[in-house]
């Protein structure tokens, strides 16, 4: 048996070049063979596994219901390609949203998916046991909504102890929801646009980054249907956002992000 398993090591790794020349330039983990994956992780090409945190829920009249998870997707993969040793996981697109009976928060709305945050949590450290086991080093949290980043940082500190001997560590990232939010909202202030424009969801911010990402999911509705007011779900006022501040945004987003995990990753 051991002769066995020598010869299939020595077969993987004679095969090895000829796996990564043909690998799609991807960053996505879901568009590659298994093999694939094992020749980036044995070579050393690939260290960390990027989980993006999105979440399905209303986002006003004017935005779809996925904008977390579109956004959070594209963006997870620009940082990826700044690191240069990363991959992107799927999107984890169920999270706590609110109450169901009352429903509560966006829950009011339909299409909003929630999940209770003890089952949010066991799927993130589900998620981070499988990159342990399959050869990552360091596995990166970015959540895209508010609720998670509480459940985030407390996966990370439970699986960091419990790996405290071993090289893996999993990084809750805040630095990326601080930046979409607060961080991007001090920017879009200093260049003259009103608090109450920028609100805390759906409003200018959210639906300028969307129109940067994926201008798809923003409706070309009638600007007094945007308005925000009781039963809409907007916080703010989305009326003069662009896909030029959108890309301001974006760029905020990308730098904190990779400095913020690079950071991480030498504190280990």
């Amino acid at each position: 048996m051991k002769s066995l398993a020598a010869i299939v090591s020595l077969l993987a790794l004679l095969a090895t070049p000829q796996l990564l020349a043909g690998a799609p330039d991807t960053v996505f983990l879901e568009d590659l063979t298994w093999p694939e994956l094992r020749a980036l992780i044995d070579t050393g090409r690939v260290t960390t596994i990027i989980l993006p945190i999105g979440g399905t829920e209303q986002n006003g009249p004017h935005m779809a219901l996925g904008k977390h998870n579109v956004r959070v997707r594209t963006l997870s993969a620009r940082i990826a390609r700044a690191l240069g040793n990363a991959l992107v996981a799927p999107v984890m697109a169920y999270v706590p949203e609110g109450g169901i009976s009352p429903p509560t928060g966006h829950m009011r709305f339909p299409g909003t998916i929630t999940v209770p945050e003890d089952v949010f949590r066991r799927s993130l450290e589900s998620a981070a046991r499988s990159f342990r086991l399959h050869g990552f080093r360091d596995v990166v949290l970015l959540g895209d909504h508010g609720s998670t980043q509480t459940g985030e940082k407390a996966v990370a500190v439970r699986l960091n102890r419990e790996w405290t001997s071993t090289p893996v560590r999993v990084h809750a990232i805040e630095a990326y929801y601080q930046a979409a939010t607060a961080g991007f909202r001090d920017l879009l202030r200093a260049r003259g646009y009103r608090p109450e424009e920028l609100g805390e969801h759906a409003a200018l911010p959210d639906t300028a980054l969307m129109l940067a990402i994926d201008p798809n999911l923003v409706r070309s509705s009638p600007p007094e249907a945007q308005v925000p007011g009781a039963g809409t779900g907007v916080d703010g006022d989305p009326r003069r956002a662009s896909a030029e501040l959108g890309r301001l945004g974006i760029d905020l987003i990308i730098e904190r992000s990779v400095a913020a995990i690079r950071r991480s990753i030498g504190q280990r």
